[in-house]
């Protein structure tokens, strides 16, 4: 029986808040300001603590807004966990072609988190009787076809991006993963756990719709509702671009979704700061 795999923890963080952060003009009072007024106004401009935090993951998908989103973050302070799979993109390429490793490089000279998304953007379809997994690629040799993948091929499947990844950055992945689609079962967990990977969902207020169609779904409506459920620990996911989509999400909804979070005191972290993953901090 398929289960789609959703996160929903609720922790405090008393991380301090981005959006508050003093600008280089504030860095230091004036000489000619007293000291007891300097103090006073470097008080008034100190970070409050945060009343919640929001840990914002993006998976690869055509990468049709991938410097959007890079640019975005930047912009707002915030740090993101990306899932990596290797995905056909809207350049032509792929995503973990080395045409791309200048973009990733990039990412983790900022400091975000990394985690494993499958290598051929593996869909999980069930669990055999004789042991064995039953997936479908959706891309690679064998896109688009059934096939039974052993605990360890599976392990294989999650590491392929590891190792891949530091061909690009130097850097290794850290222990997560996600599976395609949120599709996930007893057994693709326990073979992501063997190999060191743990498995990251999302909160279901955390979904950002932009798979779906934008006719039926769209970018403000999906604005309004994450803006109104997003809760302190939620696990918000989005796509780096969606092919099927025909009104992009991240170029209406990221910025003044992040914004409106921040607005409500709202600061970010990447994955390795949720408490269900913090432990899990050393490398596969």
């Amino acid at each position: 029986m398929m289960k789609r795999f959703i996160f929903a923890g609720h922790a405090p963080a008393m991380l301090l808040c981005v959006s508050a952060m003093l600008s280089p003009a504030h860095a230091a009072a004036p000489a000619a300001v007293p000291v007891a007024r300097a103090a006073s106004a470097a008080a008034s401009l100190a970070p409050a603590a945060c009343k919640g935090t929001i840990y914002m993951t993006f998976d690869t998908g055509s990468q049709s807004q991938a410097q959007l989103i890079a640019d975005v973050l930047n912009k707002r302070h915030v740090k993101a966990t990306f899932f990596l799979a290797n995905e056909k993109t809207t350049r032509g390429d792929y995503s973990l072609d080395a045409s791309w490793a200048p973009y990733w490089k990039a990412r983790v000279a900022e400091g975000h988190a990394f985690g494993t998304h499958t290598f051929d953007h593996v869909y999980w379809k069930k669990d055999l009787a004789n042991g064995l997994i039953q997936v479908k690629p959706q891309f690679g040799k064998d896109g688009g076809k059934l096939a039974s993948f052993t605990d360890q091929q599976f392990c294989e499947e999650l590491r392929r991006v590891d190792t891949r990844f530091q061909e690009l950055t130097g850097r290794k992945l850290d222990p997560f993963w996600r599976a395609p689609g949120g599709y996930t079962s007893p057994r693709t967990l326990a073979a992501g756990s063997s190999c060191g990977y743990q498995h990251a969902g999302w909160a279901p207020a955390g979904y950002s719709g932009d798979e779906l169609p934008s006719d039926k779904y769209p970018n403000a409506t999906l604005l309004k509702k994450a803006l109104a459920n997003l809760r302190s620990g939620d696990i918000f996911i989005a796509h780096m671009g969606i092919w099927s989509r025909k009104d992009a999400w991240a170029p209406a909804n990221l910025d003044a979704l992040i914004s409106g979070l921040q607005d409500k005191g709202f600061c970010f972290a990447t994955l390795r700061e949720h408490p269900a993953y913090a432990q899990k901090k050393g490398q596969p």
